[in-house]
């Protein structure tokens, strides 16, 4: 299939170039992309009531929007220009400001939760957890969401064997190898049910938006996203309207050391 040899062979390099896939797509992923549920929001975030919120990796505000529902008040950064003019067309009265985990342009102590949705697994850690450091005040949190297809479900299973592209990559949302950093508690992890509402046609669309079909050639894309469709046309659960795109959500939290 053209393409695969268009991919740089170095996962490393690979994971680079998936990061840097989403900008040119960013209404695609604000219109596409799936929202978190308010109880695992409100489980990251603890007890604090009405805390001031770093969405880091902010994107187009997907989170964002929780938060705010959750009364939080919310400070973003984003390291790419089209996703965050796509952050500013949704949510004019918030800041957003240009910046990455590792190179926070915040104050010391600035902010009481740091958060990060679907961004975690693109930052260097090494160099981003002395900054998510450096931002929260003493006993603060740091949250780190994840959407995932519920493949315990069959005809889930099954999409993920037809959805899988040259640029795929295994282990991207492993947590057993994240580490507690020094200058946090030890991680705690819950799962959250979740649920997508979608059709044929805009679960497509969504995983139009996932960077492993973002980077491939043009003729792989279209091959793959036409599998896609042809599979959730062809099954029952997925074929007629609309229907509940079964997720969960994957939360991880540690509390900022004094």
């Amino acid at each position: 299939m053209a393409g695969f040899d268009d991919l740089p062979a170095d996962d490393q390099a690979l994971r680079a170039l998936r990061a840097s896939s989403f900008g040119a797509h960013a209404a695609a992923y604000a219109e596409h992309r799936p929202d978190y549920p308010l109880d695992g929001i409100r489980w990251a975030l603890g007890d604090v009531a009405q805390p001031t919120v770093l969405d880091l990796g902010a994107g187009t505000g997907k989170l964002t929007m929780g938060l705010l529902a959750a009364g939080a008040s919310v400070i973003a950064v984003e390291p790419d220009a089209e996703m965050r003019a796509e952050f500013v067309r949704r949510y004019p009265r918030l800041p957003v400001y240009p910046g990455a985990a590792e190179s926070i342009p915040l104050t010391d102590g600035a902010v009481d939760a740091v958060v990060a949705g679907q961004a975690f697994h693109w930052f260097d850690q090494d160099s981003a957890f002395p900054e998510i450091a450096r931002v929260l005040r003493p006993g603060g949190v740091f949250a780190a969401f994840w959407n995932t297809d519920d493949t315990s479900v069959e005809w889930v299973d099954g999409l993920h064997r037809v959805a899988r592209s040259a640029a795929t990559l295994p282990g991207i949302r492993n947590l057993s190898t994240i580490p507690s950093p020094p200058q946090f508690a030890a991680f705690e992890r819950a799962d959250f049910p979740h649920t997508h509402r979608r059709t044929a046609e805009s679960l497509t669309a969504t995983i139009g938006t996932h960077s492993h079909t973002l980077v491939v050639s043009p003729e792989q894309r279209a091959h793959v996203l036409g599998a896609i469709a042809d599979y959730l046309r062809g099954i029952p659960e997925t074929s007629d309207g609309e229907f509940d795109f079964p997720l969960v959500t994957t939360i991880i939290r540690a509390t900022r050391l004094p």
